[in-house]
């Protein structure tokens, strides 16, 4: 006889859980993938992973316009002027950049405040912001292309950096 005959209807049932129950025991477990491993550029070094700012940085502000060097802004000069961007929040957090500037031109681009608060925001943004400042420093303006995958602080990251850029005059 088959094993699923209406004549035995209690039969089907407990096959029928039976092959739920199994189902579900080898969803759970299922393991997640791991997190791949991010190669950043040597020449910019990737924040610590549970801290939101670089090293030295002051991020409690949110002032723009703190420079070193010459203090006119209408003209070109050789010092190097160093210039913290506006806090711009973001839906998953603030964004802050620091740009640093000599003879007109940008040399250094700096996160100083980022999405950070669990381990997602930190894949994103490890792969994105060296990403980001090769983008700055190659286009020498906040005119940068958008990374996939990290569009609000690529976002937050083109209008601080757009905004230290007026502060310094460029």
């Amino acid at each position: 006889m088959h094993a699923l005959n209406k004549n035995r209807p209690l039969r089907r049932v407990m096959l029928a859980s039976a092959a739920t129950v199994s189902g579900i025991v080898m969803l759970l477990a299922l393991k997640p993938h791991t997190a791949p491993t991010v190669i950043t550029d040597s020449a910019a070094p990737a924040p610590s992973v549970g801290s939101s700012a670089s090293p030295g940085a002051s991020s409690g502000s949110g002032k723009s316009g703190t420079s070193s060097g010459s203090g006119k802004s209408g003209s070109s000069s050789t010092a190097t002027k160093t210039v913290t961007g506006n806090t711009v929040q973001t839906r998953w957090g603030p964004v802050q950049v620091k740009v640093t500037i000599k003879n007109g031109k940008i040399t250094d681009v700096t996160a100083v405040q980022y999405p950070s608060e669990n381990p997602r925001d930190q894949q994103i943004n490890d792969y994105a912001l060296p990403q980001l400042r090769s983008e700055a420093l190659a286009a020498q303006s906040a005119s940068i292309d958008t990374v996939s995958g990290a569009t609000y602080t690529s976002e937050g990251y083109q209008q601080s950096l757009q905004s230290a850029l007026d502060s310094a005059g460029l």
